[in-house]
């Protein structure tokens, strides 16, 4: 008799954008002329840059050249993409980094998800509500407890650190879904607890390339001592438009050590090295190809001019929607705007509303957690003329926000 993992049981029926995706699908079953917009699932619009399309098409030219062509990829990356990395999201920001401390993977998601593997299921894990429901669901299919900390209005989506001993400890800033950041001082309050009560930060940063305000960090290594009990990930996704190709990488310093039941000390690095040379086969040598022409001076320039597309999508969603009398977080340094819904309607009932009422998709906040009742989030990721005209829908059919 074949035994299921029983922890899968607990999750709830579907993930959070399959079930989005579904009721669009009805909706559009039975409203087959509607043109529905999505503001919903945070995927890109703008194409490749043309930086990054050049140097895939001349690695796919390598590719039919017996001298030129590449099998397996190492399974930590190739060291042209590793160098590119280390010199210009690190070092530019004065930290410093060693080549083997970068594993480049096939994105943030899967190595947020997967890095559990290395961990043990002991562990007293602390996630914020509302939060990117993988951090949750991969904990829970491992039977980890979690501990969920708010981030509300109240308190202004900045967690309380926890007031007893804990071991895990995940934060995403800019953070999806609140769209909402942690100052530098805010910041290091968690490096200091980590180091303190030898915890281990897992630092989602996914969308540092969106940061626009000073005192907000790019990465948590920013902060001293960091490098002793923080992993980051990185995701070309949102940054370079990669939703399609999938490259990011993560960051495990050597410096970074975990316990064994015995409470001897090893190194985290080593242990995620042996588990993605077990279970990962390596990122394609095409799509890091494009990935080591982001940094490249014309790659700059044109990811640049989408990144600011993006955020001029944002200011349009949250000026609009301000003016409309709507309360609204984020889109600041973050592509997300994080909604209230209006006279206490709940996520999903907004979310019905918007899409029968406007042809709109967002994505309920509860779907975030307990505390993204009564929010919305909308992603600024769509084109500007779509963008434009949801917000025009909008005005029209949902002119109180009383409702």
């Amino acid at each position: 008799m074949a035994l299921i993992n029983d922890h899968f049981l607990k999750l709830s029926e579907s993930y959070l954008f399959s079930e989005i995706a579904k009721k669009v699908t009805d909706y559009k079953t039975t409203y087959p002329d509607a043109k529905v917009i999505s503001l919903g699932i945070g995927d890109i619009t703008r194409p490749l840059a043309p930086a990054v399309l050049q140097a895939m098409h001349k690695a796919v030219e390598e590719m039919a050249v017996a001298s030129t062509m590449r099998g397996y990829a190492p399974e930590c990356g190739y060291s042209f993409l590793i160098d590119a990395i280390v010199k210009n999201d690190f070092n530019a920001r004065g930290i410093q980094l060693d080549n083997d401390e970068i594993f480049v993977s096939d994105g943030a998601k899967s190595d947020t998800g997967n890095i559990g593997d290395i961990l043990d299921i002991e562990n007293r894990v602390v996630i914020t509500d509302p939060v990117y429901p993988v951090y949750q669901d991969t904990n829970q299919m491992a039977g980890r407890n979690i501990l969920y900390l708010p981030a509300v209005c109240e308190n202004g989506f900045v967690p309380e650190i926890p007031a007893g001993k804990v071991d895990i400890i995940y934060l995403c800033y800019p953070n999806n879904p609140t769209g909402t950041t942690l100052t530098r001082e805010q910041l290091k309050q968690w490096v200091d607890y980590a180091l303190e009560n030898k915890a281990l930060i897992l630092f989602d940063a996914a969308y540092e390339s969106f940061i626009t305000e000073e005192d907000v960090p790019h990465s948590i290594y920013e902060i001293e001592g960091a490098k002793q009990v923080a992993i980051e990930f990185r995701s070309f996704s949102k940054t370079a438009g990669f939703t399609g190709v999938r490259c990011g990488y993560t960051v495990v310093p050597k410096d970074l050590i975990g316990f064994d039941r015995n409470g001897e000390a090893h190194s985290l690095n080593k242990l995620w090295r042996r588990r993605q040379s077990t279970k990962f086969n390596g990122t394609a040598y095409i799509v890091q190809r494009g990935a080591e022409a982001v940094y490249s001076p014309e790659g700059k320039q044109q990811i640049r001019q989408a990144i600011d597309y993006y955020m001029e999508n944002a200011q349009i969603i949250k000026n609009s929607l301000q003016a409309l009398g709507y309360e609204t977080y984020g889109g600041i340094n973050a592509p997300y705007i994080w909604v209230k819904t209006p006279g206490g309607i709940s996520s999903w009932d907004f979310f019905d509303t918007l899409l029968y009422e406007c042809q709109i998709v967002c994505t309920p906040g509860v779907g975030f957690g307990i505390n993204g009742e009564g929010f919305v989030r909308m992603t600024a990721f769509g084109t500007r003329e779509n963008t434009i005209e949801a917000i025009e829908r909008w005005k029209i059919n949902l002119k109180s926000t009383t409702l």
